[in-house]
């Protein structure tokens, strides 16, 4: 008799558990399907704004006999924003431009290049200076995105069309 019972209260929790890993497994799915729309929408989203800097990429493809470089000789070495660690961290870096020869506004700007030096140093100092060493070192083309926005804005021209680091050390 006590077999016949303990079979039976075994029985019951074994149909218990089951029901219950059911109404578990349905409230998950519904709940996994929902989480899955909206991860598929953002990732929609951002894949729509990743492609529209490609496309405008190509747009501006410029020839390496349309180009010049421009290079900064001096070394700058620049003072990052403190970090976690509260530490003083520098950036040492040198820079180049490039510039578009076929640019309808070439002549006029390109010798302001060069008279303009110290205020495009100051444009890539104040840009660095916003980062902290392990940002910039994980947003090296997006503080060079930056740098190229402001210097575009500075001579209201798009003649310089790339600005990229030929050596960049942080310490």
């Amino acid at each position: 008799m006590k077999k016949n019972l303990l079979s039976v209260i075994i029985l019951a929790l074994l149909v218990v558990n089951v029901v219950l890993t059911g109404i578990v497994m349905i409230s998950t799915v519904s709940a996994n399907k929902k989480t899955v729309a909206l991860v598929n929408q953002i990732a929609s989203i951002l894949n729509l704004s990743a492609q529209a800097p490609e496309e405008e990429e190509e747009a501006k493809e410029i020839s390496i006999l349309d180009s010049e470089t421009y290079n900064i000789a001096d070394e700058m070495v620049i003072t990052l924003k403190h970090g976690e660690d509260g530490a003083d961290h520098y950036a040492i870096a040198q820079v180049s431009m490039s510039i578009d020869k076929k640019d309808e506004r070439y002549s006029e700007l390109q010798p302001l290049v060069a008279e303009n030096e110290s205020k495009i140093k100051s444009v890539i100092n104040s840009t660095f200076s916003n980062y902290t060493k392990e940002e910039a070192l994980a947003n090296q083309q997006a503080i060079a995105d930056e740098i190229l926005n402001q210097i575009q804005a500075m001579f209201d021209s798009k003649f310089i069309y790339e600005v990229y680091f030929r050596d960049l050390k942080f310490q």
